[in-house]
């Protein structure tokens, strides 16, 4: 086998650093960058003695140069916490981070992914959404800095390969969980799970009508790595998601279960321009990929609740 050089820039984050296990699993040389706003060291540090891994600390916002095959560009907070916290750094990595990485990839000639978000879709008005809906996202509301950055991100990655010829793949990844979430990053399932482990009570905004799609991080990873793979005049984007759809009161209803916990459930008011419905359509992922992802909810749920006890 050809031992590939792979960057992947947000590699110490909860999706990079499993993304990190499975290529060096695979034989790769893996090149990590992160500036460690939202990924933690403790996510890669079993990897740190490996003699195929390296860890570099710095920001996509800033040039960068390494010779590579492949370039994963992960790097931006992903949880309305931590992205909303400075909008402005936000908006700055997603889109001087995919200039700077597709400046990379045009140079050294590697085919390069951008991990886009099915927040691109907005508050859909379109069920499920497939790729060939263009969104309803309020360019200045509370998210629009991450929704409207990964949109910036995804036009970036497409006129650098109309105009340079450079090799992309885009995909827009749904609601995904899994063992290294970070305990405070504001997403529904870290928050169920730590509420439901602690015994406290847990929130729901709303009535808890509003429906997601979880995906188990190993199925997301399986999608990326077929997607860096698939033929190069298929760019995407395309949905990287589980389309079996529950609504929020069902998932705190199902982490009590799962935990034994004690918790009640309390009712908070809506946050602005939060999505009513997220479910992906992923017809494309089947006939472009052959993906499909194999882990359900309670599976994951119970892998993930299991991590959070040793960190909590």
């Amino acid at each position: 086998m050809t031992r590939k050089k792979v960057l992947i820039t947000g590699g110490a984050g909860f999706v990079g650093s499993h993304l990190c296990d499975r290529l060096l699993k695979e034989g790769n040389e893996v090149f990590c960058l992160d500036n460690f706003f939202t990924g933690q060291k403790q996510n890669i540090v079993h990897l740190l003695d490996h003699p195929y891994f390296e860890l570099i600390r710095h920001d996509v916002t800033a040039p960068f140069f390494i010779e590579a095959d492949e370039i994963y560009n992960l790097a931006c907070p992903a949880s309305p916490v931590h992205y909303q916290y400075n909008a402005i750094k936000t908006m700055k990595t997603s889109v001087m981070g995919a200039i700077n990485m597709l400046g990379l990839a045009k140079r050294i000639k590697a085919k390069i992914l951008l991990a886009s978000t099915s927040e691109v879709y907005g508050d859909p008005l379109v069920h499920p959404q497939p790729e060939t809906y263009w969104g309803h996202v309020n360019p200045i509301g509370e998210r629009s800095c991450y929704d409207e950055g990964k949109r910036s991100a995804e036009t970036l990655f497409v006129n650098y390969h109309k105009q340079n010829n450079v090799q992309i793949k885009i995909i827009r990844i749904f609601n995904t969980y899994g063992p290294r979430m970070h305990p405070d990053d504001g997403r529904v399932v870290s928050n169920f799970i730590v509420q439901a482990l602690k015994n406290q009570d847990i929130t729901i905004y709303g009535q808890g009508q509003q429906t997601r799609s979880f995906q188990y991080v190993d199925d997301l990873v399986e999608g990326m790595i077929r997607m860096m793979a698939s033929p190069g005049a298929f760019t995407g984007p395309v949905n990287i998601g589980n389309p079996n759809e529950f609504t929020i009161l069902e998932l705190a209803e199902k982490v009590i279960q799962l935990t034994g916990s004690k918790s009640k459930i309390i009712n908070m008011p809506l946050p602005p321009d939060d999505p009513m419905m997220r479910q992906p359509d992923i017809a494309l992922a089947k006939k472009e990929l052959n993906w499909s992802p194999k882990i359900e909810l309670e599976e994951g749920l119970i892998k993930t609740i299991e991590y959070f006890k040793t960190v909590i």
